[in-house]
């Protein structure tokens, strides 16, 4: 089973406590030896949900938006993207120049091409710029990939 993820960054701790709650409860549906999560490994729940799945034994697989898309994360994320990228079994690149909201959506498309399943920690609300998680949520129902949203009950951003 492969399993896509993408999600909201710069969450509360709150929210981020929750999301980490619902996360853990899908991870747990799977057996993490025929489990591969597909990720940007950005900051917040897709990195937070590659991670879980990491350690509790399933594949990692990263796509990489642009070469500079590592300068855009926040510096406190650095080290658990690099962590990613060493340990995930295959590296993705959309071969686009550098990051732009293009970019984000190629991202977006190939994750979402890469999985049989995307799991989306989006508060259902319209993008507010290309290539964010509601983008990539349109794109998989566009071609039948299943989306399952999580979201805390009564979370805002």
């Amino acid at each position: 089973m492969r399993v896509g993820i993408t999600g909201h960054h710069g969450l509360s701790r709150r929210i981020v406590a929750q999301v980490q709650e619902l996360l853990a409860e899908r991870l747990r549906r799977h057996d993490p030896r025929s489990l591969t999560v597909v990720t940007c490994a950005g900051d917040g729940p897709e990195s937070l949900f590659a991670k879980a799945a990491l350690d509790a034994g399933a594949a990692v697989e990263v796509v990489v938006p642009a070469p500079d898309f590592r300068g855009t994360l926040p510096a406190e994320h650095l080290s658990d993207h690099d962590d990613l990228l060493r340990r995930a079994r295959a590296v993705h690149r959309t071969g686009l120049p550098s990051v732009t909201p293009q970019a984000r959506q190629a991202a977006g498309e190939i994750l979402v091409g890469l999985s049989d399943e995307l799991l989306a920690v989006w508060d259902g609300l319209p993008a507010r710029g290309e290539g964010g998680t509601a983008d990539t949520v349109a794109y998989a129902l566009s071609v039948h990939v299943p989306v399952t949203v999580l979201w805390p009950e009564g979370a805002a951003r």
